[in-house]
C-alpha cells in the first residue's frame, strides 16, 4: 500500500479506498469509512497495517475483536497497544460493558457509517523493536454475506481486502460441531472471495496470511484439542481450498465465555454470558504479525 501523504491540499485521500474528500470531512463519501485514518496515518508517517475481521453473522466477530483490543491495551503477554483517536476505544469498550453487565453486545449494524473502527499502535516488548500501526474495523456479517453474494455493493469490503496485510476468518466451531454445513459453506465462499480479490499470478498460491479461527470453542472443547483435524473433519471445503489457494494459513480455537445462562426475552431464548474466561484470543493475531 502507498506510503499515507498529505499535500496540504483542501483534500485527503481515504486510506482505504483512496477518494478523494474534504480534509475536514468525517466520512468517506465514496466508502464511508472514517477519514480520521488517513490523519491519524499521515500524523505516523509510516503505512498502516489492515488487518481484518471476518465471518459470517453470529459468528462472534464484534466479541473477539473488543476482546482483543482489549487484551493488548492491558499489555497482556508483554504487547503495548496505544488507541490512536478516541474512537478507537469504542468496540473494546462497547464489548466489555456488555459482557461485564452479563449480557452479549448488539449485532453490528449493516450501515458503514455505524460501525466501529480501530487504528492502534501496537509493539511486542520482547521480539524486537517493530511497531505496527494496526487499523481493525468491526464489519457486520450480513454486509460481508451481502458483499460476497453482491460484489461492489459494500465496496469498503473489497477495498479492505485489497489493502489487508493479513486477515483472521471466524468460523463457528460449534454449529460445525454439530454437522451443519452452514460455517463449511459461508466459508468457503469468503475465501473464494478472498482468491479473487487478490490479484497474484497464474498458478501462485496467495501470500495474505488468514488465520482462521474456530469460534464458541467452549461448545465444543475439541476444537482445542487439535484444530487442524477438527476444520479437515467438520470444515473440509475449507480445508481444500486453504490448501489449494492460500501459502500462509494456520488454524486456530477460541472461545470468551467459560459458562452460559438461558432466559427469554418473551418469546425467543436469549444466551447470556454468566462468566468470561478468554482463551485462544492472542494466539491467531501473534501468528499473523509473526508472517508479516
Amino acid at each position: 500500500m502507498a506510503t499515507a501523504t498529505y499535500d496540504g491540499s483542501s483534500t485527503m485521500p481515504c486510506l482505504i479506498c483512496e477518494t478523494k474528500n474534504p480534509a475536514d470531512g468525517i466520512l468517506c463519501d465514496e466508502c464511508g469509512a472514517p477519514m480520521a485514518l488517513i490523519q491519524e496515518a499521515v500524523t505516523r508517517d509510516r503505512d498502516p497495517c489492515i488487518v481484518t475481521v471476518l465471518g459470517e453473522s453470529n459468528v462472534g466477530k464484534t466479541v473477539y475483536l473488543g476482546m482483543l483490543l482489549d487484551m493488548l491495551s492491558k499489555r497482556a503477554e508483554d504487547y503495548e497497544a496505544i488507541p490512536k483517536g478516541a474512537y478507537s476505544v469504542n468496540v473494546q469498550h462497547n464489548v466489555i460493558s456488555y459482557l461485564s453487565g452479563r449480557q452479549f453486545p448488539p449485532k453490528t449494524a449493516v450501515e458503514v457509517d455505524d460501525w466501529h473502527w480501530a487504528y492502534y499502535q501496537v509493539m511486542h516488548k520482547r521480539h524486537g523493536s517493530n511497531i505496527y500501526d494496526l487499523v481493525m474495523p468491526d464489519m457486520a456479517g450480513e454486509a460481508i454475506a451481502t458483499e460476497v453474494a453482491n460484489p461492489q455493493t459494500f465496496r469498503v469490503i473489497r477495498s479492505l481486502l485489497e489493502k489487508s496485510a493479513g486477515a483472521i476468518l471466524l468460523v463457528d466451531g460449534a454449529l460445525a460441531a454439530t454437522g451443519s454445513p452452514q460455517p463449511d459453506f459461508f466459508a468457503l465462499k469468503l475465501m473464494s472471495y478472498l482468491d479473487g480479490v487478490v490479484s497474484v499470478k497464474k498458478g501462485e498460491k496467495i501470500k495474505t496470511p488468514v488465520a482462521v479461527v474456530l469460534s464458541k470453542g467452549d461448545h465444543c472443547p475439541e476444537c482445542f484439542d487439535d484444530p487442524h483435524g477438527f476444520a479437515r473433519t467438520n470444515l473440509n471445503r475449507l480445508w481444500n481450498i486453504c490448501e489449494a489457494r492460500f501459502e500462509n494459513y494456520e488454524f486456530f480455537a477460541t472461545s470468551v465465555v467459560g459458562a452460559l445462562g438461558f432466559g427469554t426475552d418473551g418469546e425467543n431464548v436469549v444466551q447470556y454470558p454468566l462468566h468470561v474466561a478468554p482463551r485462544g484470543i492472542l494466539e491467531p493475531f501473534e501468528w499473523v504479525l509473526s508472517t508479516l
